[in-house]
């Protein structure tokens, strides 16, 4: 029986960045299988005076890194309301989120993610999280699926300058990793405060969480796509429309003739709207 050949570093990197291995932590490798050097016999201990029993020493407090440091949950979205609340302008709300320690993605990511495009647009388009390029630059949907999307916005005479793009969550969960329900919650007011402030002739959210997220269904994506439903500002009901995210296209290229069909009604409402 002939041994499987060994795989190529072409071969091994692609299945580490698979994994979610995006970045090295040290310059040189460390073989962790190697025998540890003969520890040298610890030097006699000298002689130490016992404490004074009248003052006791505190005990140690471990160190926590700042990435496990937690805010309780239900605390965590109520700060996180109260924050996108008082947000008079995207800059203001970009501002709170930056200095926001509610979420631990925060601690983890490089960059907030906060949006892309004309604040003034009249569609706005919603993901879920930012990937590794993202996280990289700091703005939606620059990586694979950021340049589909952008020949989909081209596809109905629309580029960055005349849309507005953002996400769910602002900041990268390690490993591309599918966000969490609370992280999910201690974010969302964040992103309804963002549409809010926008204030969107259309909004079109990307994939299921996004959907689900901002508009309440439970059903998956194959059957809310395409419908016209309801994002209620509080102040002003902005027309919502699901279509599937750019990345599950790239995988399902078979889906884009369904995605320009959503697409179509896009433009069809928009034009509609001008026309009024």
């Amino acid at each position: 029986m002939m041994p499987e050949p060994a795989p190529t570093l072409q071969q091994l990197l692609a299945f580490y960045l698979e994994a979610g291995v995006d970045c090295a932590l040290r310059d040189e490798p460390i073989n962790r299988l190697e025998e540890p050097d003969a520890v040298p016999a610890p030097a006699s201990p000298m002689p130490v005076a016992p404490p004074n029993p009248l003052r006791p020493l505190p005990a140690a407090m471990p160190a926590v890194p700042r990435s496990e440091i937690t805010v309780a949950p239900d605390a965590a979205i109520a700060s996180a309301r109260e924050a996108a609340r008082t947000a008079p302008t995207l800059a203001a709300l970009r501002e709170l989120m930056e200095t926001f320690d509610g979420c631990a993605l925060k601690h983890t990511a490089t960059k907030l993610v906060f949006a892309d495009g004309n604040p003034e647009a009249r569609v706005m388009f919603v993901g879920e999280a930012p990937g590794r390029d993202e996280d990289i630059e700091g703005l939606p949907f620059v990586g694979r699926s950021g340049k589909l999307l952008d020949r989909m916005i081209a596809s109905i005479g629309l580029d960055r300058s005349k849309a507005y793009i953002a996400n769910v969550i602002p900041w990268r969960p390690p490993g591309n990793r599918t966000p969490t329900p609370q992280e999910t919650q201690v974010c969302l007011p964040f992103i309804q405060r963002q549409i809010e402030l926008v204030n969107p002739d259309v909004l079109v959210t990307l994939g299921n969480p996004s959907t689900q997220a901002l508009l309440g269904t439970r059903e998956g994506i194959m059957r809310t796509r395409g419908k016209w439903l309801d994002f209620d500002t509080g102040t002003r009901t902005i027309r919502a429309i699901a279509t599937f995210h750019p990345a599950y296209l790239l995988r399902s290229p078979s889906y884009k003739r369904l995605s320009w069909q959503d697409l179509r009604a896009v433009a069809k409402v928009l034009q509609a709207t001008t026309a009024s």
